[in-house]
C-alpha cells in the first residue's frame, strides 16, 4: 500500500516481519471488523489490484477478496513482476482479471486497471486494493451504498488497520480530524486528498479527471488526482464504517519512495497551488527535509522537471486552494508525513 506512513517510519503501526508476513488472515476472522451487511453479491464495485515482484503477498490478497460476500470483480495488473506473479495467479484464480504489463507502471496501472473495468460496464465504482492490503467484507456495499446516495461524492477512504497487531494506522486521526471543509454534506469528513490503496471512487469521475499522472508514477500520487478531482467539482471524504487491512510488505524500494515522494510533492505544489502556496509549501518542504542522499536528489529530480511542470501549471480554483490551504498546518505537524525518509 503506498500511502504517507508507507513511505516514513510507521511508530506504532510497524511493518511485519518475514515471519508474520506469510500469515494468511483469512484463517481468523477480523476482530476489527465494523461493517455488516448482506450476503448477497454486489456488481457495483470492481477491485483493481497493482503488483509488482510480491507474489506471495499477492496471493493472499486474493484469497481474502474471493472471501467477500460482495464478490467483487478483480481486475490485477502485473507490473511486469519477474518472479512468477502472472503464472502463479492464473493457476490458483482463474476468475481473476489478468492483466501483464510490460513494463513497471507505478500508479498508471491502476489507470489499466479502471479502464478494463469501464469496458465491461457493469461496475460503477472502483476500490483500489494493493497487494499487500485487503477490504473487510460488507466495505465494499457499504461504500457503493454511500456513492449512490451521494451524486457529487467520487471518493470515499476507509480505516486503515495495520496487521498483524490490528492496530489503526497512525494517518487514519488525521483523516478523521481532516481540517477540509465541503462544499456541501457529506457522510464523513471531506478530504483534501486520499490514500489510493485504501478508497473507493467512482469510475466515471476517475477517467474523466484522466487518472494518476504518468508523470509521478507512484509515491504521492493521489494529490494531483485529488486536486483536479475537486476542481472538476467532486467531493472525497472518509468513511469510518470502511475498514481496509495492511500487512506492509517488506518488499519495498525504500529509496525510491522516499526520493519519488519529494519529488512529486514539489511537483504536485508547483503545478496547482497558487502563487503564494508555492513558495510557502515549497519552503515547508525543504526545511522538513532530513539530510539524506534520497531526499535531496528527489528535489533535484524536481527542479529537472521544471520546464514541463512551468508548461503544465493550472493553478487550482480560490475554492479549491482553500482546501489544501487549511491542511497546510496538520501536514507541518503529522508523524505520518515525513518526507524524503
Amino acid at each position: 500500500m503506498d500511502h504517507p506512513s508507507d513511505r516514513l517510519p510507521r511508530g506504532t503501526a510497524t511493518a511485519p516481519t518475514a515471519t508474520t508476513a506469510a500469515t494468511d488472515p483469512a484463517t481468523s476472522a477480523p476482530s476489527t471488523s465494523r461493517t455488516v451487511g448482506s450476503s448477497a453479491p454486489d456488481p457495483r464495485t470492481a477491485v483493481v489490484v497493482i503488483t509488482h515482484e510480491r507474489r506471495d503477498e499477492l496471493l493472499r490478497t486474493l484469497r481474502l477478496l474471493e472471501r467477500l460476500p460482495e464478490q467483487p470483480h478483480v481486475v490485477v495488473v502485473d507490473n511486469a513482476s519477474t518472479d512468477g506473479t502472472a503464472e502463479a495467479v492464473r493457476a490458483e484464480h482463474p476468475a481473476v482479471e489478468l492483466v501483464r504489463a510490460s513494463s513497471n507502471l507505478g500508479a498508471v496501472g491502476r489507470n489499466v486497471g479502471v479502464d478494463r473495468v469501464a469496458s465491461r460496464g457493469t461496475a460503477r465504482y472502483v476500490a483500489f486494493c494493493d497487494d499487500d492490503t485487503w477490504w473487510d467484507p460488507g466495505s465494499l456495499r457499504a461504500a457503493a451504498d454511500v456513492l449512490d446516495a451521494n451524486p457529487r461524492l467520487a471518493v470515499v477512504t476507509a480505516r486503515i488497520v495495520v496487521e498483524p497487531g490490528g492496530t489503526e494506522d497512525p494517518v487514519v486521526a488525521e483523516l478523521r480530524d481532516s481540517p477540509v471543509r465541503a462544499r456541501f454534506p457529506l457522510p464523513g469528513p471531506a478530504l483534501g486528498s486520499f490514500l489510493a490503496g485504501a478508497s473507493v471512487l467512482r469510475v466515471d469521475a476517475f477517467r474523466a479527471v484522466g487518472g494518476f499522472s504518468p508523470r509521478l508514477w507512484l509515491g504521492g500520487e493521489e494529490e494531483l488526482l485529488a486536486a483536479d478531482l475537486a476542481a472538476d467539482g467532486w467531493e472525497l471524504c472518509y468513511l469510518e464504517d470502511l475498514t481496509v487491512h495492511h500487512a506492509a510488505s517488506p518488499a519495498r524500494d525504500r529509496s525510491r519512495r522516499a526520493r519519488d515522494g519529494v519529488r512529486n510533492t514539489l511537483w504536485f505544489t508547483w503545478l496547482r497551488r497558487s502563487g503564494p502556496a508555492v513558495a510557502r509549501r515549497s519552503w515547508a518542504v525543504l526545511r522538513g527535509l532530513p539530510p539524506t542522499r534520497e531526499a535531496w536528489l528527489g528535489v533535484l529530480d524536481a527542479v529537472r522537471g521544471l520546464p514541463w511542470v512551468l508548461r503544465d501549471r493550472r493553478p487550482l480554483p480560490a475554492e479549491v486552494e482553500a482546501r489544501f490551504r487549511a491542511l497546510e498546518a496538520s501536514q507541518r505537524s503529522s508523524s505520518a508525513r515525513r518526507y524524503g525518509r
